[in-house]
């Protein structure tokens, strides 16, 4: 009597599951948890970092904020030495390093006190960081097993958001109490939390990257006599050489780079703009960033749902497209009277949002599987470099165009949002042509390349 009713139970679990644009999530507990834990910690840190070593040493808050600021300047060129250590190592072991890394520079933040520890500690931390979300990924399709990508990338993405919001919370409580101790206590939690995330991705079992390299949708054609002589002829680009020799990727990372810009609208431009320019109160922006965080938090899976069965082209096109008219309606709100300028930012946030939902599950999953299987962690270094680049470079440049006029960084968003629609087309999910000609010298054994994680 009890197998029906099983039976019954998960065949109801599953289409709520289907129902909510969910993947199959039975058997990922500890990479599903990993990634919860490792959403919680960033939420900690981004919100309560700065206010940790003002608290905790006596250095000003300038001081604070330049060594934190240099840190992550230095890690800039990091993506292309992880990217080496993917291919010959494989993502679950990168993802595990990753998380112990950042673990290790939480241990290092508890003990600094002057400027070049901070330095040096922030380095490691995003060093960490850095690895982790080159590595989840590549681990994220071995997870899916070919199987409902955009929904796992989709399922991630919400994870993050849910995550981010809690560790933003309990760091809000944490700030609350105002206790040096109480602040240390927050990121000694960070220390064991991350070392726990390290130990659930090391340990997982059970995906098979042979099964995943199988599912990709298009295969290279079998080569000709004339193709075969070119080969014999013709020295195939290996490294990174392959990488910067692959256009279309690189229009993949062309494309990103406007997306990574859209992303630090929030933080960077959203509360000065509001505020100091449209003269809003302050409660608006704090309605918008939770209105932003709630919608992807709940309707990221469902639009993942509808993202897996449409082509990635169509897809990205339509969430440039939807940033573009964001981006042009923030402008516009500068000429409209007070009484319309609230309901247009309530309008402009929904499609960025939107925009933002769209554009996350199909370039990471593009990322992943455009890149060949022996050179992805190569592929992936050079496409982290458009969010570390971008991350850097987009600050300063956004708001020195705000400085320069109200309307200035709204054109230029607009700008690189419908110029990146034809870098988008063409884009699709198979893997270079010169995948399988790469020497056999140059390809990671498979027990490396999943990291052991059949085994």
């Amino acid at each position: 009597m009890m197998m029906p009713r099983n039976s019954s139970e998960l065949s109801a679990r599953r289409r709520i599951q289907t129902a909510w644009g969910l993947p199959d999530l039975a058997g990922n507990g500890r990479f599903v948890t990993a990634n919860l834990i490792d959403s919680l910690g960033n939420g900690l840190v981004m919100a309560f970092t700065v206010v940790f070593f003002v608290k905790t040493t006596t250095l000003s808050l300038v001081a604070v904020g330049t060594a934190l600021t240099v840190g992550q300047l230095l890690v800039l060129p990091v993506p292309l030495f992880v990217g080496r250590l993917l291919d010959s190592c494989g993502p679950r072991t990168v993802v595990a390093a990753g998380n112990w890394i950042s673990a290790a520079g939480f241990v290092g933040f508890l003990f600094s006190h002057a400027v070049w520890q901070i330095v040096l500690w922030q380095f490691v931390v995003q060093l960490g960081a850095t690895a982790f979300w080159m590595g989840n990924s590549p681990l994220t399709v071995l997870v899916a097993r070919g199987a409902e990508r955009a929904r796992w990338f989709g399922f991630v993405r919400a994870l993050r958001n849910v995550g981010v919001g809690f560790g933003g919370a309990a760091s809000a409580v944490a700030l609350s109490i105002g206790t040096v101790a109480g602040l240390r206590a927050v990121m000694a939690t960070n220390v064991v939390t991350f070392a726990v995330a390290g130990w659930l991705v090391i340990t997982l079992r059970g995906a098979d990257p042979h099964e995943t390299a199988g599912a990709v949708p298009a295969e290279p054609e079998p080569a000709g006599p004339q193709q075969a002589a070119d080969h014999t002829t013709a020295p195939v680009p290996v490294g990174y050489r392959a990488v910067f020799k692959d256009t279309r990727y690189l229009r993949l990372v062309a494309t990103n780079l406007s997306f990574v810009f859209a992303s630090t609208v929030i933080a960077v431009l959203l509360a000065v703009y509001a505020v100091d320019t449209l003269h809003v109160g302050a409660w608006i922006v704090g309605v918008i960033v939770v209105l932003n965080a709630v919608m992807v938090a709940l309707l990221q899976t469902l639009a993942s749902r509808w993202i897996e069965v449409r082509s990635p082209v169509t897809v990205l096109v339509l969430a440039l497209l939807l940033n573009a008219a964001a981006f042009t309606v923030f402008g516009v709100l500068l000429v409209l009277p007070g009484w319309a300028v609230i309901a247009g930012l309530l309008v402009a946030v929904v499609l960025y949002t939107v925009a933002e939902m769209l554009s996350s599950p199909p370039t990471s999953e593009l990322s992943v599987v455009m890149a060949p299987e022996h050179l992805r962690g190569r592929y992936l270094g050079v496409y982290q470099l458009s969010w570390s680049v971008g991350g850097a470079v987009a600050p300063a440049l956004l708001t020195a165009l705000l400085e320069g006029g109200a309307a200035l960084p709204w054109v230029f968003l607009a700008a690189i949002s419908v110029l990146a629609v034809p870098l988008a087309l063409g884009l699709d999910r198979r893997p270079p042509a010169t995948d399988e000609a790469t020497p056999a010298g140059d390809v990671a054994p498979a027990g490396q390349l999943d990291g052991g994680l059949a085994g």
